[in-house]
């Protein structure tokens, strides 16, 4: 019984042995594994961290994910690391850098592990054909980190090898007129400059200043604040102004000298600094919006130059270099030939634009002209204007001051700035009331004194008008310039149907002009009140209409009907005109209008050119404080165009006319511009 047992005993031990050690081997494998797999999922984040630092270019970070003993090999600390990669990324302008296919996997000797990964970036050549790095990842403290090498700046670079940047600028395109005529170039010139060591010390070097501030209309602040940048030195060419031409240097004054220099040049200057814009060096704000600049590039920052400026700057050409250290040969990284920016043709003529400016000059106003058979902008005027010269080429923090400061706005565009149209809307009114009826030539209302409302519930408020006519038709209201007739017709006509119909008119639209500019406005929440449809018919209430707005709203009463869409870029295509009242209603404004110039009572009459057939419209916008009040500013507008020919349609519009003529001074100031298209 008892051998039995034991007998029984050991075979069910010699089953249970081999199971335990089966386990044992099992658990230690397992072990083994998950150690090794831990190891390598460490090395990926390692990995990770040191490319994702890359893409986002903190190079500060991917500095604290390199061994230390490879810094060491290298001879660099951490800081100078990561200025190597500041320095080279920056100097060749990369930017969108894109890591992709990262691998990592052990090494087969050692206990490291290799990593590999593709780059692809941008640089101020354009894009670089993708890059495929490899790099070893080993153990320090306890972490993984990259073993770094200078092929993990570009995969050919070794120790010791600099990065070398040849540089071939695009020359700017040129801003020309439709006649080809120059309103932006590059062109030669001439920077201003002192050599420190030349100046002299202590006393010396003050007087000389004072005298280099004063022969040359320089601020003794700014040129101590070039003086002291942390480049210059006794012998460095320290820039103060550019200009176009050299002024004489006084025999009595030391350390100055010039040097020649590019530099972007407005023949039309202030006539047309708020079209062409200007332009400067790019800024940290630059470069955020658009990486692809580099910094102190020249690129546009307002009007056309800013709009077209990747068209105008064209592509820099150029090579980007890697200088092995122990050959001195030179390995192409990048290479790009030169695209020189586009001239860009506008449909303004230079010398109406000029002539309109002067006649402007003084004045708070804005001409807008477009030739209405294209929809052609002849010439885009706002004044006051400013020196675009000297906002290129070395204004002074003071002289900006005195521009942004300035109560009159001179850096506002008035030809895009929306007014109310005051009563040249008037032609927009009775072309609603002809089409919808309300309105014919030979209707006759009868309007007994200065003053009329509707009834009792207006209250206070009362329309009122110049002249005392008891009956009044259409075109004796347009050459009167009557508010009451026209505030009763749009009243006759309907609220709805008038806003209706005035939308057709490019109320609301984007014109798609290269520059801000608000749609026109008929109301702010639709017309409300009758007090509120009475006001509009005569171009106040809540309307609001820039200049350029106006000749686009007005060019059906010169083109028999048809809405022409204005462009101001040479071929640019812009929406067909659109047939938005009959040809009969047109030409009912129209005859009505050249009447506003012939007849001796028409406020238009002084208008009249010996020979010339003109159209006209003048109209003043009371701005008040409120609705009621008794007293405000005035602006004053003229509409005037060709009845005979499609030539021109031009809105002139000067501001605070009050006391001083009114319309009348408008009237005056563009005869001088109208006459010039009927030489």
């Amino acid at each position: 019984m008892y051998t039995d047992q034991k007998k029984s005993f050991w075979k069910q031990k010699k089953v249970i042995i081999p199971l335990l050690s089966i386990i044992v081997v099992a658990a230690t494998f397992f072990l083994l594994k998950d150690t090794l797999f831990s190891k390598e999922k460490e090395a990926l984040k390692a990995a990770q961290s040191f490319t994702k630092h890359m893409e986002k270019k903190d190079f500060t970070k991917l500095a604290d994910e390199v061994t230390s003993a490879s810094l060491k090999a290298n001879d660099f600390s951490k800081k100078q690391l990561a200025e190597k990669y500041d320095n080279i990324f920056n100097g060749i302008g990369a930017y969108d850098l894109n890591i992709s296919k990262l691998n990592v996997e052990k090494q087969d000797k050692g206990n490291g592990y290799q990593f590999s990964y593709d780059v692809t970036m941008k640089t101020s050549l354009g894009k670089l054909h993708k890059l495929s790095y490899k790099g070893v990842l080993s153990e320090e403290d306890d972490k993984w980190k990259v073993d770094w090498k200078p092929n993990l700046i570009f995969p050919q670079m070794e120790k010791g090898d600099t990065i070398k940047v040849k540089s071939d600028p695009a020359v700017r395109g040129n801003i020309v007129d439709r006649k080809g005529r120059t309103l932006a170039e590059t062109t030669g010139g001439n920077a201003l400059g002192i050599i420190p060591g030349k100046l002299g010390t202590g006393e010396e070097k003050e007087r000389n200043i004072k005298k280099i501030s004063k022969a040359f209309d320089i601020e003794e602040e700014l040129i101590n604040n070039q003086l002291k940048q942390a480049w210059v030195t006794d012998d460095t060419f320290v820039p103060l102004k550019s200009m176009l031409k050299q002024k004489p240097i006084p025999k009595d004054v030391n350390g100055v000298t010039y040097q020649t220099k590019e530099m972007r040049y407005y023949p039309y200057n202030k006539a047309a600094a708020h079209l062409t814009g200007y332009v400067g060096k790019a800024n940290a704000d630059d470069i955020k919006r658009n990486p692809a600049l580099k910094a102190d590039q020249i690129i546009g920052k307002t009007g056309l130059e800013f709009t077209f400026d990747k068209n105008l700057r064209g592509q820099d050409g150029g090579s980007i270099l890697i200088v092995h250290d122990e050959t001195g040969i030179e390995e192409t990284l990048q290479k790009s030939a030169r695209k020189d920016g586009k001239t860009v043709k506008l449909t303004i003529d230079a010398s109406l634009q000029k002539k309109a400016y002067d006649q402007l000059k003084g004045e708070k106003g804005a001409v807008t002209i477009m030739n209405p058979s294209t929809g052609d902008l002849l010439a885009l005027v706002s004044a006051p204007s400013y020196d675009v010269n000297l906002m290129t080429n070395g204004i002074t923090p003071k002289q900006y001051q005195a521009y942004s400061e300035n109560p009159d706005l001179p850096f506002q565009a008035r030809y895009a700035s929306r007014y109310a149209p005051g009563s040249t809307f008037k032609t927009i009114t009775a072309a609603i009331g002809l089409e919808t009826g309300v309105t014919k030539p030979d209707k006759v209302r009868t309007i007994h004194g200065l003053k009329w409302q509707k009834d009792q519930s207006w209250g206070n408020y009362r329309i009122t008008r110049v002249h005392d006519k008891e009956k009044v038709n259409m075109v004796d209201a347009l050459v009167y310039s009557d508010n009451i007739y026209f505030g009763q017709e749009a009243l006759e006509i309907g609220k709805d149907t008038y806003e209706k119909k005035v939308k057709a008119f490019g109320f609301g639209e984007d014109l798609h002009m290269p520059f801000t500019m608000k749609p026109a406005q008929v109301s702010n929440d639709g017309i409300q009140s009758d007090i509120l449809l009475a006001d509009s018919a005569y171009g106040q209430g809540e309307l609001l209409m820039s200049p350029i707005e106006q000749v686009h709203a007005y060019s059906p009463f010169a083109t028999g009907g048809k809405l022409v869409y204005p462009r101001v870029i040479q071929d640019e295509k812009t929406a067909s005109p659109k047939q938005i009242i009959k040809e009969g209603s047109a030409n009912t404004v129209k005859d009505a209008l050249t009447k506003v110039v012939t007849s001796p009572n028409g406020t238009a009459h002084s208008l009249q050119i010996e020979g010339a057939d003109i159209a006209a419209k003048t109209g003043t916008a009371e701005l008040k404080s409120k609705q009621g009040a008794t007293d405000g500013t005035e602006n004053g507008f003229l509409l005037a165009f060709n009845p005979k020919k499609e030539d021109y349609v031009l809105v002139g519009m000067i501001e605070g006319v009050k006391n001083r003529g009114g319309s009348g001074l408008v009237v005056q100031k563009m005869k001088p511009v109208i006459a010039s298209f009927y030489k």
